[in-house]
């Protein structure tokens, strides 16, 4: 077995080995040994490596105009920033996602890795800190109190935009089945009780508006998170940093990024306060709880095939059951219902972590982070899922829907304005004593025509505001305008 290579680094606490081909370096040693909480590196979320190289990248510009960093470096640092912004380097981002230090270790993480391969890029070994140093000049005119949070800030804010494009194309999946269905006569229901006539096409449309809905509410939750603190240093106060290096930094990590930063007004108050990710975790937890009230519909309306409801038919996708052969069960709204309850789940961590701040930072960021960043992408691929594997594919059984609406005792309440109330109510109670359908009641009594009975049945008429010209005698003629 071959032997591996080691160089030493030094911290606070004295010196450690370090494997000698890692671009990590001694604080993120510590940080591996300290935190082996998850086994899932911050790696995982490569919106959230590509964020810290941009600030990083943006600080050395910054560092370089106000004379605070000489070209070399700064090109050095800027050159390896873009190579991890490229994700060259991201299996070097090994520290825990769920660390404590309020983000020190991700951030030292990151000064590490730049800094060994903006060493390689002068020509000197990795661990030669003497001529480009990770804390000295990578991370120079920051803390990790402002770069953490505008790093999840920038991480976020790709994130929630990628969610919008996929919820975007799940409503139009919907939309599309609006169409198709338009034409599909049904009994809505309330209380899981029959209530009136509804086409199965009006049904699906709730569904596409609740998702127009939200990505509103997303899109508006993310303006709160554009505002950093990226400047603030330790607590807000901007110590070690040129009075001019918060809009200047601000100003490049836009150019850098794209995407429209703005310095936080009160720093000091940016530092601790964690309300923006409360405010995106809350909408975030609302389209899980919408979505997951469309999957439970879905698998309603699709139980069966014979025993249930068997209004829709969902594409199957896979053996049911290790023993009931033939069997097969919704498994795509079933696994979008768990993505909603982690959802929820994450949301109340979110707000204890943010309420457990204390005085001028909040400690517990990097559970924020996991969290959220585990809502916006789990939720992401939820919507491609189920447009994808689901709705695309649902087909109605048009024949026992247009069935349940003739035999509905909730026909009746379509018949009321032509029969009124009372005889309205001694047809319903007849068809439930006899079992009888409302349609033959109501022709046995002579309260309506056949013909009067099939314009009144339309879909048009049933499922739509209609004026009505009316008259309740008994056996009278009772027609649509």
């Amino acid at each position: 077995m071959e032997k591996t290579a080691y160089r030493s680094e030094h911290d606070l606490l004295g010196n450690r080995d370090v494997p000698v081909d890692a671009y990590y370096g001694v604080h993120t040693l510590r940080a591996l040994e300290n935190f082996p909480i998850t086994g899932t590196a911050i790696s995982i979320y490569p919106d959230l490596v590509r964020a810290l190289a941009s600030i990083k990248l943006a600080a050395a510009r910054a560092n370089h105009e106000l004379g605070l960093l000489d070209q070399e470096r700064a090109n050095a640092i800027v050159q390896a920033c873009e190579e991890v912004r490229a994700g060259k380097l991201n299996d070097q981002f090994v520290v825990d996602v769920i660390q404590g230090g309020a983000g020190t270790s991700t951030n030292m993480n990151a000064n590490e890795v730049i800094a060994n391969r903006a060493l390689e890029l002068l020509g000197h070994r990795k661990g030669e800190y003497q001529y480009l140093h990770p804390n000295e000049h990578v991370n120079m005119s920051q803390s990790t109190n402002d770069v953490y949070p505008t790093a999840l800030k920038l991480a976020a804010y790709s994130g929630v935009f990628r969610l919008v494009d996929a919820m975007a194309y799940l409503r139009h999946a919907f939309e599309q089945k609006v169409q198709e269905f338009a034409d599909v006569l049904k009994m809505g229901r309330t209380q899981l009780q029959d209530a009136v006539p509804m086409t199965l096409g009006q049904e699906f449309s709730t569904y596409a508006v609740m998702l127009a809905e939200d990505e509103d509410r997303l899109k508006e939750a993310a303006l709160l998170i554009r505002e950093i603190n990226l400047g603030a240093t330790a607590i807000g106060t901007g110590i070690n940093v040129e009075p001019e290096y918060p809009e200047l930094v601000c100003r490049i990590l836009y150019e850098v990024t794209g995407i429209p930063v703005a310095t936080s007004p009160n720093l000091v108050e940016a530092t601790q306060d964690c309300g923006s990710f409360v405010q995106l975790s809350g909408v975030l937890k609302r389209i899980a709880v919408k979505l997951s009230k469309v999957c439970n519909d879905l698998r309603l309306l699709s139980s069966g095939p014979r025993a249930g409801l068997g209004e829709i038919n969902l594409p199957a996708r896979q053996a049911g059951s290790s023993i009931m052969p033939g069997k097969v069960n919704p498994v795509i709204p079933e696994v979008v219902n768990q993505i909603a309850f982690e959802v929820i789940g994450n949301d109340v961590t979110i707000t204890l972590a943010a309420e457990a701040g204390q005085l001028q930072l909040n400690a517990f960021e990097p559970i924020i982070a996991h969290s959220l960043f585990k809502s916006v992408t789990h939720l992401h691929q939820g919507c491609l899922t189920l447009a994808d594997r689901c709705i695309s594919g649902i087909t109605a059984n048009r024949e026992r829907l247009r069935a349940s609406v003739q035999n509905s005792i909730g026909l009746v309440t379509a018949l009321n304005p032509y029969i009124g109330y009372e005889h309205a109510t001694a047809v319903a109670a007849e068809a439930l004593a006899t079992g009888g359908s409302v349609y033959d009641i109501v022709l046995a009594k002579g309260l309506l025509s056949k013909q009067q009975l099939d314009d009144i049945l339309q879909p048009d008429v049933l499922t739509k505001p209609r004026h009505l010209v009316v008259n309740r005698a008994p056996a009278g003629e009772v027609r649509p305008s």
